[in-house]
């Protein structure tokens, strides 16, 4: 008689660990400033079926947030680092990866992307990374959207928007008739980037603006037509204005063709 072998049988035994990390916090006088300085460590044990690993292995992520605070000034100095090690790994061996980020605070997304929560001074915006590799897939600056695009499965996907500081490393998206970049994406990559831009250089200025305009985005379901990706631009002016662009999703693809636009403004593909 011949036993087949079960998959636990197959995998690898997994030696017993234990490890431990130290989270401190230090409060000084310096100058007339009060300074805090913290480091938060968190150790978590992910789920199986990561994209890009094998089936059944766990990865054991050490989160670590370190952050130095003058009190009373607004904005801090602070980076958080995500490293990874396979279930069962040395603890004390080399990372699968390390990413650093500034930032206050990481956590995972469907068991497949790591969320960095980038703000520290007063604009709000994320950077999202694979799980399993720990590779940068793109930046948002509203929280990302997640939806499906089955009825009958589900098919994760992403919208997010890229809203690129006046200094942005990519000198393309120094242009000043550049809004915003209009990320679609699975969990593991990007699938489409659109890019909006103005004709009139002030509006444009205007909408991209961290502190003159709020930003939303949304997703519009209907039983009979594709899903709609909402991008909403509201002005701080007294008189609140809005600024509205819908982008359908077709074949899983951003369909521009069938984006609505206001007047003056353009939403066409682009890729980094």
């Amino acid at each position: 008689m011949i036993l087949a072998a079960t998959g636990a049988a197959q995998q690898p035994a997994k030696k017993p660990f234990q490890a431990q990390a130290t989270s401190t916090i230090e409060y000084r006088v310096d100058k007339d400033e009060e300074i805090v300085e913290t480091t938060s460590i968190v150790w978590q044990v992910t789920g199986t079926d990561i994209p890009g690993r094998p089936k059944n292995e766990r990865l054991v992520l050490r989160t670590t947030a370190k952050e130095k605070q003058v009190l009373g000034e607004i904005g801090t100095d602070a980076t958080v680092t995500v490293e990874a090690w396979p279930m069962g790994a040395d603890l004390h061996s080399k990372p699968l990866y390390s990413v650093t980020q500034t930032g206050l605070e990481a956590h995972t997304l469907e068991n497949a992307l790591l969320e960095f929560a980038r703000q520290t001074e007063e604009v709000e915006w994320w950077s999202v990374h694979q799980l399993g590799t720990g590779r940068h897939l793109f930046d948002t600056y509203v929280p990302p959207v997640n939806f499906s695009t089955s009825r009958e499965f589900f098919i994760s996907r992403y919208g997010a928007l890229d809203v690129p500081p006046d200094d942005a490393i990519d000198a393309r998206l120094n242009e000043p008739h550049i809004v915003a970049v209009v990320v679609y994406a699975s969990t593991e990559k990007v699938i489409r980037e659109a890019m909006i831009t103005a004709d009139d250089v002030n509006r444009a200025k205007e909408l991209r603006s961290y502190f003159d305009t709020r930003r939303t985005l949304t997703l519009r379901e209907s039983p009979l037509l594709p899903p709609v990706l909402r991008l909403r631009f509201l002005s701080n002016d007294k008189v609140e204005k809005e600024t509205l662009v819908e982008v359908p999703i077709t074949k899983d693809d951003l369909d521009l063709a069938a984006a609505k636009v206001p007047a003056g403004l353009h939403v066409k593909a682009w890729k980094r």
